[in-house]
C-alpha cells in the first residue's frame, strides 16, 4: 500500500490526490444491510462543522472524514453492542481498526467501479426488502418512518446498501470464483484427520482384565502379565472369550457379561486404551496391553466407520473446511494486492 505519510511512494505519473467529499464508507465493518441506527447528523455551529469535516484519510482520490470515522464508530459499537471506551489507548486502538476497515470497503468499492460492475435495481430492492421484512414494517412507507425514527435517512441506507452489494459482487468476481476444492484434497484430509472426524462413532468391545496385587509392586506386574499371557494362548487356540472372560477376568463389573464393555463413543475411553481397541478389526484380539490398572486382553466385537450417509456427510463437511480456508486466503491476498496499488495518505 502506498501512502503519503504511513505507506508511501510515487503516483507512478498521476497527479496529486485531490481529495473530496465522496462515497462515505459504510461502516466498520458493517453487515451486508443496515441493522441499527446511526447517529444522525446535528446542526452544528461553523466551527464545528469544519471540525467534523476535517479530511483524516485521502485514498487514492477519495476523502475520508473525521465525521466519517465518528459516524462508523458509532455505529460499530451500536451493532456489537458495546459501550464507548473511555478517552485513551482503547479508544485510540478502535478508531484505527475502524479506519483500517473504511480504507478496506473504499478500496473495494473503487475497484468494483473501475471494472464498471453495477447494482440492479431489483438486487437493491430484494435487499431492501429482506430489512424491510427483519424490521417488521408490511409497507414501503412504514419501513421510511422507521428508518427516519432511527436517526436514518432513507437515501443514506440505499447508499450504504449499494455499496455493500457492490463489494459482495466484486468479491465474487476477484475471490469467490477462484476458489475450489478437488476430490483429491478432500481425500487427503479425510486420511489425515479420520481419527478426529470418527470421534463420537460407536463401537463395542469386551476385555479380560488381569490385576497386580495391591502392594506387590514390579513382581505383581509380572505376575499379571503372565496370567494374561497365558489366557491370550488360549484366545489364539480358538477358546470363546466370553466363556474365559467370565471364568478369569478380575474386573467383576464386566466379567459375569463375559468381559462386555458395552456400546462406547470414540473419545470416552482412555486415549491409549482406545487407540489399543480401535487398531483391531472386528473379531480380532489384541496381545496383553498394560494400563494403570492391570494387563488387558481386548476383543473388538464392532465399530461404526465413516461410510455410506457418515462418509458423505462427513466429505460435505471436508469440502466447507477446505473452501473457508482457501476462501480467506485468496481474500487476503486479493486485499493485499489492492492496497499496495492505493496511495493512502493519512492526515491524522
Amino acid at each position: 500500500m502506498r501512502c503519503a505519510r504511513c505507506w508511501s511512494p510515487s503516483r507512478e505519473g498521476r497527479g496529486p490526490a485531490r481529495p473530496h467529499r465522496g462515497r462515505p464508507p459504510p461502516g466498520a465493518p458493517p453487515p451486508s444491510e443496515v441493522r441499527a441506527p446511526l447517529l444522525s447528523r446535528p446542526a452544528l455551529p461553523p466551527d464545528a462543522e469544519a471540525v467534523m469535516d476535517r479530511v483524516i484519510c485521502v485514498v487514492n482520490s477519495d476523502a475520508v472524514t473525521l465525521y466519517e470515522l465518528d459516524e462508523a464508530e458509532a455505529y460499530y459499537l451500536y451493532e456489537n453492542k458495546l459501550p464507548r471506551p473511555s478517552e485513551g489507548e482503547e479508544r485510540a486502538k478502535l478508531r484505527e481498526r475502524i479506519l483500517a476497515s473504511i480504507i478496506e470497503k473504499r478500496l473495494q468499492i473503487q475497484q468494483a467501479e473501475r471494472e464498471k460492475l453495477t447494482v440492479e435495481d431489483a438486487e437493491m430492492s430484494e435487499r431492501m426488502g429482506e430489512i424491510q421484512k427483519r424490521l417488521g414494517a408490511t409497507t414501503a412507507a412504514e419501513f421510511e418512518e422507521m428508518i427516519k425514527a432511527q436517526g436514518l435517512v432513507i437515501e443514506a441506507v440505499r447508499k450504504r446498501i449499494r455499496e455493500q452489494l457492490l463489494v459482495e459482487r466484486m468479491i465474487r468476481r476477484k475471490v469467490s470464483l477462484r476458489v475450489s476444492v478437488t476430490e483429491e484434497e478432500i481425500d487427503r484430509y479425510l486420511i489425515a484427520n479420520r481419527e478426529k472426524l470418527e470421534t463420537g462413532l460407536a463401537f463395542e468391545a469386551r476385555h479380560i482384565l488381569f490385576v497386580p496385587g495391591a502392594g506387590s509392586g514390579e513382581d505383581g506386574w509380572t505376575a499379571a502379565r503372565r496370567r494374561a499371557d497365558e489366557i491370550y494362548s488360549r484366545v489364539l487356540a480358538g477358546e470363546d472369550f466370553g466363556d474365559l472372560a467370565r471364568e478369569y477376568s478380575e474386573d467383576a463389573g464386566t466379567a459375569k457379561n463375559g468381559g462386555r464393555l458395552g456400546v462406547l463413543k470414540r473419545g470416552e475411553l482412555a486415549p491409549d486404551i482406545e487407540t489399543a481397541v480401535l487398531r483391531l478389526s472386528p473379531g480380532e484380539h489384541s496381545p496383553p496391553f498394560r494400563s494403570q490398572v492391570g494387563y488387558h486382553l481386548f476383543e473388538l466385537d464392532s465399530k461404526e466407520t465413516l461410510a455410506g450417509e457418515q462418509l458423505a456427510q462427513a466429505r460435505n463437511q471436508i469440502r466447507d473446511i477446505l473452501y473457508k480456508q482457501k476462501y480467506e486466503t485468496r481474500l487476503q491476498e486479493w486485499l493485499t494486492e489492492i492496497r499496495g496499488k492505493a496511495i493512502i495518505e493519512m492526515r491524522l
